[in-house]
């Protein structure tokens, strides 16, 4: 009975969402309205079996039944309509906001897990479809590793709901599925519902942005923060500071940006954001290949890493050096040329060089990571000459961004269908070379003699002395 399911459902919402037991009566009616549920009853749920539930989905699939089978929301529309229904017995904004600051001024931790926590359990983050993505840790010869995840989770549209969007009428809200504006949004056929998304705000490089976490978590607490304003992505000197501010606000996280440019950059490129979370990547994990000095911040470690891609690690106990030393390596790489590995910083006014930095705090010290990316193509790859080459396309053809550059590949569909349709050819161990040599692809200066030398030359120009 569907008056049952309701009552858990505030059950629910108040074991797991922290919903007062005065505002019960009052959202179970306006969520009856919605459903068109005429009749209801106070009957006793089974409040033991509902503490033990981690996730809503048992709730759900049975409102999920009534609305199709009663006719009142098309399929189409039904995570719109449950979005719009969790939002309801989610607190609001501002409860979660207080509830926050309140568990910060404590702990960081306790802060950051509550709001994680909620975005689970009001099925903002929908763990169950999350957790059917396919997932293994790929190991080399070489002695570092790869992670690698066959997104399942993200839903397609069928040809019929992509013809259903021709008919829709085409809004500019919110401008981008990045803005604050998000925030309650009820949805459409083209923009997801995020009625139950929630948000805290922050502060960095004095400018208000916000921080949430991805509905898609592609690793431990993968969280988003972002641009209050929309305003394109940028790299800049700035960049540092803001990554920097980041992660002394939560200094259990890392934070880093995609590059800013087409083809090396993410797949939003229109709103500035950033993404972070607890996970440490496989790029974190390596170690260093050549060390160095800089000869005006002598305490400051600087050193090219031992990974698939052009990477700098620079760390010290002072803030001020390390971004110093940060923004000295992308004001001399912006503008930098070598013949002799193909690196062009422009090609008639449009620029090619840029960087992915990223941020993290280690036992007090700071910690950046620059990775050198660079977009220009080339008639043998006109798909870009520091992307993935065309022999891997049939395993990831899509941009390299942040989270592939750190080591984590998120690979389509299309993959999984290929390694069951071509057991003999298209194994495991094959996706798992393409990821390396796809990496290697993305590499501005290669692991041989002149790539190597090359990179030792473009150190020197940093103003860098090896140890």
């Amino acid at each position: 009975m569907i008056q049952n399911t309701l009552n858990e459902l505030m059950a629910y919402a108040r074991i797991h969402l922290g919903m007062e037991s005065e505002d019960e009566v009052f959202y179970k009616n306006i969520i009856a309205d919605l459903m068109n549920v005429l009749e209801l009853d106070s009957n006793a749920v089974d409040e033991e079996k509902i503490r033990g539930m981690k996730v809503p989905d048992e709730i759900l699939e049975k409102i999920s039944k009534y609305l199709l089978e009663n006719k009142i929301v098309e399929e189409i529309l039904l995570p719109n309509f449950l979005g719009k229904v969790m939002g309801f017995i989610t607190p609001t904004p501002s409860a979660v906001t207080k509830k926050f600051k309140e568990l910060y001024s404590v702990d960081k931790v306790s802060a950051t897990d509550y709001l994680y926590d909620l975005s689970i359990k009001n099925n903002y983050i929908q763990k169950t479809a999350v957790d059917k993505n396919l997932w293994w840790q790929a190991d080399y010869d070489d002695g570092a590793s790869l992670e690698i995840t066959i997104n399942l989770s993200k839903p397609e549209k069928s040809n019929a709901d992509i013809a259903k969007l021709l008919t829709q009428k085409s809004t500019n809200y919110p401008k981008c599925m990045l803005c604050n504006e998000n925030v309650g949004f009820a949805g459409n056929l083209s923009k997801p519902a995020r009625q139950n998304l929630r948000v805290v705000d922050i502060e960095i490089d004095k400018t208000p942005w916000f921080m949430q976490f991805s509905p898609y978590v592609y690793y431990d607490e993968h969280c988003i923060i972002i641009n209050k304003d929309h305003t394109l992505m940028s790299i800049n000197d700035t960049t540092f500071e803001k990554l920097v501010d980041f992660v002394e606000l939560y200094p259990h996280y890392f934070a880093g940006s995609n590059a800013c440019l087409p083809i090396v950059g993410g797949s939003i490129l229109n709103h500035e954001h950033y993404q972070g979370g607890l996970h440490l990547m496989p790029l974190h994990k390596c170690g260093s290949r050549k060390s160095f000095v800089d000869s005006k911040y002598k305490d400051v470690e600087v050193s090219i890493l031992e990974w698939y891609n052009s990477c700098l690690r620079i760390k010290g106990k002072n803030r001020a050096e390390v971004t110093a030393i940060a923004k000295r390596v992308w004001n001399t790489f912006e503008p930098y040329n070598d013949a002799t590995v193909g690196i062009s910083s422009s090609t008639e006014g449009t620029p090619h060089n840029t960087v992915t930095p990223l941020a993290r705090m280690i036992d007090g010290e700071y910690c950046v990571e620059i990775i050198l990316r660079n977009n220009i193509t080339s008639e043998d790859h006109p798909d870009g000459v520091f992307h993935a080459h065309k022999e891997y396309h049939d395993v990831k053809s899509e941009g390299i961004g942040l989270i592939e550059a750190m080591g984590i590949f998120i690979l389509p569909p299309r993959v999984l269908k290929a390694m069951e349709e071509n057991k003999d050819t298209f194994t495991k161990e094959y996706v798992n070379n393409a990821c390396q040599n796809i990496l290697k692809n993305t590499a501005i200066f290669k692991e041989d003699e002149l790539g190597r030398n090359a990179f030792d030359k473009f150190m020197t120009s940093c103003g860098f002395m090896e140890v």
